[in-house]
């Protein structure tokens, strides 16, 4: 049994698990902060209760995305020792730092957010949400440079057969990355803004008696949508030119398996962008919440952007092989030598542990979503704080 094609097999399933949790808590985050601010900047009742609601929702998606990133990171030292042996000192750097950013800061101004309701001031409250939001996309930032490194490994030299770093801040300017990280950022409102529209849909399809609530909602998610959807596609098709993502023979190495992701992809990207373009065109005429077959194409519709997305990751990753780090080194020279049965094990173990994660994430999300916003006489009581779990 040879022990490369489970050890890449694992590495695919953990990583897609725990990008879809990314998605969602980046997309989700940001809708949040712009709910809050404009609630403090006198904005409807609706504002701050939608705040909340689409709030518990986040922290839910990210308190166990937390979980899987710990879990995938073990990978790295498990599998793909030959990667650290190689290139340790420089792709080590910036998850380095992203560890510090996501799981320290970040989670540190998510809990002064979430204990801060009706004790903190309404500024200074409304300064975590952005800080939150800002630690998330400088997370991202980190996990891009680091994955872009492996595309084209720039500001390094080899020697001994180690690469050594002579630039960090050529990584930070790496072709590799310019568009890849806005592709992924775009990607993330996009999803985001179908969640929101998909949930507001199931709303008024059981007659929700939240009228403004709701519909407040499907607009913010449905103009979100239109702008992450148009931002995905001219980011994606710009990392088809000569200095972007795409080697001239990025699709060659792997042949239609990378050519027929690609292509479900941006298919499944301009049924996006179409769907936000009708979305938008119905909001307009306040159509968009009386056609019941819509409604339901909504809710069908929230996993579509999570579907693009893995189909991108893969594209962006086989297209790569059979190297890890372009031209330095090999897939099969970075897998630990290690036997194939422990590492199908470790496959075993963290594909159940991921799936019982997503199962859990997937069940409480849709317990909190289906329940709706709190009372509008129960919102945000004085010295409350954010009741994340309550009633799960």
């Amino acid at each position: 049994m040879d022990a490369l094609p489970i050890a890449r097999l694992q590495f695919a399933t953990t990583t897609s698990f725990h990008f879809l949790f990314v998605l969602l808590t980046l997309g989700l985050v940001t809708l949040v902060a712009v709910m809050q601010t404009r609630s403090a900047l006198g904005g409807k009742p609706e504002l701050m209760r939608m705040t909340r609601f689409w709030g518990r929702l986040y922290v839910i998606n990210y308190a166990l995305g937390i979980v899987t990133g710990i879990v995938m990171e073990f990978q790295f030292g498990l599998t793909w020792t030959g990667l650290s042996a190689v290139a340790g000192d420089v792709f080590g750097a910036p998850l380095a730092i992203e560890t510090l950013v996501a799981f320290f800061a970040e989670s540190t101004f998510l809990g002064l957010w979430i204990f801060g309701w009706g004790r903190l001031n309404k500024w200074v409250h409304l300064a975590l949400i952005w800080l939150v939001t800002l630690t998330a996309y400088a997370s991202a930032l980190f996990i891009m440079v680091a994955n872009s490194f492996l595309q084209n490994p720039v500001g390094t030299h080899a020697e001994n057969g180690v690469l050594e770093l002579d630039d960090f801040g050529a990584l930070f300017t790496n072709p590799a990355l310019a568009m890849s990280l806005p592709h992924v950022l775009s990607a993330a409102l996009m999803t985001g803004g179908f969640f929101v529209v998909g949930v507001s849909a199931y709303h008024f399809i059981k007659r929700t008696k939240e009228i403004k609530f709701f519909r407040r909602s499907m607009r913010i998610g449905v103009l979100t949508s239109l702008v992450g959807s148009t931002m995905v596609i001219g980011f994606g098709f710009a990392q088809f030119g000569p200095l972007g993502l795409y080697h001239p023979d990025k699709l060659k190495s792997p042949g239609a398996m990378v050519g027929a992701p690609l292509g479900f992809m941006i298919q499944i990207g301009f049924i996006a962008f179409l769907a936000s373009i009708l979305g938008t065109l119905l909001l307009y005429r306040n159509w968009i919440t009386k056609v019941r077959p819509l409604l339901y194409l909504m809710v069908l519709a929230i996993p579509l952007p999570f579907v693009a997305a893995i189909f991108g990751w893969l594209v962006r990753e086989l297209g790569r092989q059979p190297w890890l780090i372009r031209g330095h080194l090999t897939t099969a020279d970075a897998v630990a030598s290690i036997p194939a049965g422990q590492i199908l094990f470790s496959f075993i173990a963290f594909t159940l542990l991921f799936a019982v994660l997503a199962i859990a994430d997937w069940v409480l999300m849709s317990r909190v979503a289906k329940r709706g916003p709190e009372p509008e006489e129960e919102a945000a009581p004085a010295g409350a704080e954010l009741p994340v779990l309550s009633g799960v």
